[in-house]
């Protein structure tokens, strides 16, 4: 039987190449978003989450005009995947900013929660990390940036997600669900590759994603391992490519460029410093898409 996914935030950069990917697999999507999402057989339900009424309405609703051929009533998702927000800081005021993204993802979880779902997964950030929206320079408390991490950011964007985070343990623990949120990295797209060049060039343009990324179809990749993986409660899980974004290996890289941030554990050759271990390992996650594929050095 097709899975049926709730989808928000399916028109943005990241949330479009995962839509695409969950076709690919035979997944049955329904995107909420604020702008449409011209994609075959993707209807978009044009829906503010930040209005809880919209949004349990939306969960509640067919997913598109064939089914009322169906003779059937509308039936819950099998799982809700919520990607929509405001995505960074210095698009909106820092108070509507911290505002939307928190009310929107409360709505969601709850509505799903309340309408008998028992499978989210929530987009969080590497941002909780503290560094990529800081004042100034930040140095990371130390590498490799795992789960475990004291997330420590001063910016609204950051801790929005910090919030949603909160916010996800608590209805997991309440409903007995499995909520997973992803700390997703710094979203390449197959386009933008091109610019990799020039973060070799000046490594330290890179220290704010913590030179670190993740190929939008391999995030795409990811979900669909969050939503075969059942039993887990809550969980939070770096969603990032292996391998660093630098031509020196790891550790020499991080000794050259970070040399007063200490270093927790053994690191592979190449790791990305925003580590992927848990992911690999739990998920069972494996990269397609390197960026050494691309970028010929």
């Amino acid at each position: 039987m097709t899975k049926r996914i709730i989808f928000t935030g399916g028109t943005g950069k990241a949330g479009r190449h995962v839509v695409a990917h969950l076709l690919d697999k035979g997944y049955s999507v329904l995107n909420l978003d604020l702008k449409p999402y011209d994609h075959p057989g993707v209807n978009t339900l044009i829906t503010d989450i930040t209005d809880s009424g919209q949004v349990f309405n939306a969960m509640s609703m067919h997913f598109g005009l064939e089914s009322y051929d169906e003779s059937q009533l509308p039936t819950i998702p099998d799982a809700v995947v919520h990607f929509a927000a405001i995505p960074r800081v210095g698009i909106y005021p820092d108070n509507t900013t911290f505002a939307k993204n928190t009310l929107g993802t409360y709505n969601v979880i709850e509505a799903a929660m309340k309408l008998g779902v028992r499978k989210v997964i929530i987009a969080s950030s590497e941002t909780t990390y503290g560094v990529c929206f800081a004042e100034g320079d930040k140095d990371y408390h130390a590498f490799p940036l795992e789960e475990d991490y004291d997330s420590d950011p001063m910016d609204s964007y950051g801790l929005s997600k910090v919030v949603n985070e909160k916010t996800a343990r608590a209805f997991a623990m309440r409903f007995g669900a499995d909520i997973y949120a992803l700390r997703i990295g710094n979203v390449i797209e197959p386009h933008e590759y091109v610019n990799f060049d020039g973060y070799l060039d000046d490594p330290k343009s890179r220290k704010r994603n913590a030179w670190s990324y993740i190929d939008a179809r391999d995030l795409g990749e990811i979900v669909h391992l969050c939503l075969k993986k059942d039993s887990l409660g809550y969980q939070v899980f770096n969603a990032v490519n292996d391998t660093i974004t630098a031509d020196l290996p790891t550790k020499e890289f991080l000794a050259k460029y970070c040399p007063d941030t200490p270093i927790m554990r053994p690191m592979e050759q190449y790791e990305a410093p925003i580590s992927n271990r848990k992911i690999r390992e739990v998920l069972g996650f494996k990269e397609t898409h390197c960026w050494r594929n691309y970028v010929k050095r």
